[in-house]
């Protein structure tokens, strides 16, 4: 599995009814969880937490960024996805190491059991990136079943009073070991088999029957995280979902695991800390390390930088 890329789509069914989005993610939540080092049960929390991050993200205007927060009172604290409209999604959870595997049941994952009760914030922004500071729209409600899924459509429909069906799924693998004594799972033989999803909304337009419909057919459809499996498309997906209901694709794209982060930006929030704290980085230091909490990367600054930065700042 994974050879396929990701891909993300927009759609829209039942002679425009429903407003779909569905995507294969493998690749996306392979590098997040390569990146984060997560272990099995924050693998999965945090992979599906990114797909319904990125299809919110299919639904936002231009310059809009959505941000999907569980603040969890179980172990694995928070789980942070942000999404933008192109199909660029980042996201990192507080405790990668948070685990709850269930005992010779290989991917199945507890992640229930990792979130625990607390809060899922919705965040929508725009405009940041060129300077334009609109209110932010914030939503929120309690989580509810802690299964990432549910939670969304919860708040989907009492939020945004727009009634809908969230399917996500992550599948793990563990890579066969030649040694019979090694543990059972160990980071670098563990591998994101299989991840996506869809959800499906319902427009005003549509009708009482048709919401009737769509329940039995989604419930007759494969779980998403056995279709993308067995390799189906992100159509293929909302199809099984939709049964004889027409679909027609809006817009395709190839998602990807994107942090906006860069040295250069490292560099300016360092300058913007103030002489006195640059000063004691290059005394004790002659340096600094900055890492991204949402990618995970390390950006060590040399104390030549931390000297361009105060002859700057005077």
């Amino acid at each position: 599995m994974g050879s396929h890329p990701d891909k993300l789509i927009h759609a829209i069914a039942a002679d425009n009814q429903l407003r779909c989005v569905a995507a294969v993610t493998t690749r996306l939540i392979g590098e997040a969880c390569r990146r984060h080092q997560t272990f099995p049960t924050a693998s999965v929390a945090l992979g599906r937490t990114l797909t319904g991050g990125l299809l919110l993200g299919a639904g936002i205007k231009d310059l809009e960024k959505i941000t999907v927060h569980f603040h969890c009172d179980g172990p694995i604290g928070n789980i942070i996805a942000q999404a933008d409209p192109f199909g660029r999604v980042r996201g990192y959870v507080t405790n990668p190491e948070a685990d709850a595997t269930v005992a010779n049941a290989v991917g199945k994952f507890d992640v229930q059991a990792i979130v625990g009760s607390g809060t899922l914030f919705v965040t929508r922004d725009a405009g940041f990136e060129i300077g334009l500071y609109k209110d932010a729209y914030r939503g929120s409600v309690p989580i509810t079943s802690g299964e990432i899924g549910e939670d969304i459509a919860y708040y989907l429909a009492k939020s945004e009073q727009i009634p809908s069906a969230v399917s996500l799924g992550v599948l793990m693998s563990v890579d066969p070991s030649d040694d019979d004594d090694a543990p059972e799972f160990t980071l670098d033989r563990l591998r994101v088999a299989a991840a996506g999803g869809y959800i499906i909304q319902l427009l005003p337009s549509a009708d009482e029957t048709l919401i009737r419909q769509v329940e039995q057919t989604i419930a007759q459809a494969p779980a998403s995280t056995d279709m993308v499996r067995m390799g189906y498309s992100p159509e293929a997906m909302l199809q099984a979902a939709l049964g004889e209901l027409d679909l027609r694709v809006l817009e395709a794209r190839e998602p990807s695991f994107y942090c906006q982060c860069s040295r250069e930006r490292v560099l300016q929030i360092i300058s913007s800390l103030g002489r006195q704290e640059v000063e004691d980085m290059l005394a004790k230091d002659n340096g600094a390390e900055l890492i991204c909490h949402f990618c995970n990367e390390t950006y060590q600054i040399t104390g030549d930088e931390l000297a361009d930065i105060l002859t700057a700042v005077d």
